[in-house]
């Protein structure tokens, strides 16, 4: 059975007619899920311009499929034009290109996160609608982590984010209107896990089965405290591999649950790596996965995506769904 590629990308008020590549990066360990547009520089014997037409800022939409069976694969923001090598590309961003956008300068004492990243997010929906481009955002944050101080100083809400998960290792991205805060691995989008078959519907696989036992992780995490001095605590098996984080001043509970979600991170029973497959069964970040093997049965297992990188050109479609933690 074969199956004919299709797509429809929309910049601005405009429809792309001629299509190079597309490459689209979702993943809950990066703030921005971007997507690359590969335009020909030529169009039937002709120049192809678009700078006249579209610019930075223009809204954007992908859809890609099969046989006009299309499905939104990223929506976002053109972040920049280059016309090089021949060709036409457009660096997309997702929601997040609209958070780089400078806040008040205020400083916050004894600020849960969700509180926080609700005060920010007010600000730049405050912001988006004085410039006439109104946004509804909203925050769902399920991470319990409270700053003994937090300071705006010439900074971005983008920065903002970006500090927050630095510091926490929380799993940040958008769905629609809504920022996403939650622990590693605690929020799962499906509520029945996609299947992939070893003998079916995985193209090429780069995985390795671990076993938590293997594993000797001493989680270090150095912070500041309330007098301004540096201190640091540990969690795991003393001795074994550090893996080290800093974290501004944070309370006692949050510095615990900061250390055991990293901990969690490295420590668990499964396959380690990344399977690629085609566009559908359809996968995005945060979505759990079955993955079934009939030759190693007890190798199966439910895990959580971490991160995809979709592939779109004359030669074909694929994803490349890279594994977090099992998840059952």
């Amino acid at each position: 059975m074969t199956f004919g590629m299709s797509y429809k990308i929309t910049v601005g008020k405009y429809r792309v007619a001629a299509l190079d590549s597309v490459t689209i990066i979702k993943s809950v360990e990066n703030l921005a899920d971007t997507a690359t547009v590969v335009l020909p520089g030529t169009y039937i014997n002709r120049a192809l311009q678009v700078e006249d037409k579209i610019s930075v800022g223009d809204k954007v939409e992908i859809w890609l499929g099969y046989d006009d069976d299309l499905k939104m694969e990223f929506t976002g923001y053109l972040n920049s034009i280059a016309t090089d090598d021949a060709t036409i590309k457009l660096e997309c961003e997702d929601a997040l290109y609209l958070f780089r956008k400078s806040l008040k300068d205020r400083e916050y004492k004894s600020i849960s996160l969700k509180k926080l990243l609700g005060e920010a997010v007010a600000e730049i929906n405050k912001i988006n609608a004085e410039n006439k481009t109104p946004t509804n955002y909203t925050v769902k944050c399920d991470y319990d982590f409270t700053w003994e101080n937090f300071t705006f100083f010439k900074t971005t809400a983008f920065d903002i984010l970006k500090k927050i998960q630095d510091e926490t290792k929380a799993n940040i991205y958008f769905k629609d209107e809504v920022l996403h805060i939650h622990p590693p691995y605690s929020e799962i989008i499906n509520s029945e896990a996609v299947i992939f078959d070893f003998a079916r519907n995985i193209e090429k696989a780069d995985l390795k089965y671990v076993k938590a036992s293997d594993k000797n992780i001493e989680v270090e995490v150095t912070y500041t405290k309330s007098d301004g001095k540096m201190a640091k605590k540990t969690f795991g098996n003393p001795g074994g591999q550090k893996i080290s984080r800093t974290i501004g001043a944070a309370d006692e509970q949050s510095l615990k649950n900061a250390a055991e979600s990293e901990y969690n991170l490295w420590v668990y029973d499964g396959y380690e790596g990344s399977i690629t497959c085609w566009l559908i069964p359809y996968v995005e970040p945060a979505y759990h996965i079955e993955l079934r093997d009939s030759e190693y049965e007890y190798k199966n297992g439910k895990y959580y995506v971490v991160s995809t990188e979709t592939s779109f050109d004359s030669s074909g479609g694929v994803r490349k769904i890279k594994l977090g933690r099992k998840t059952g």
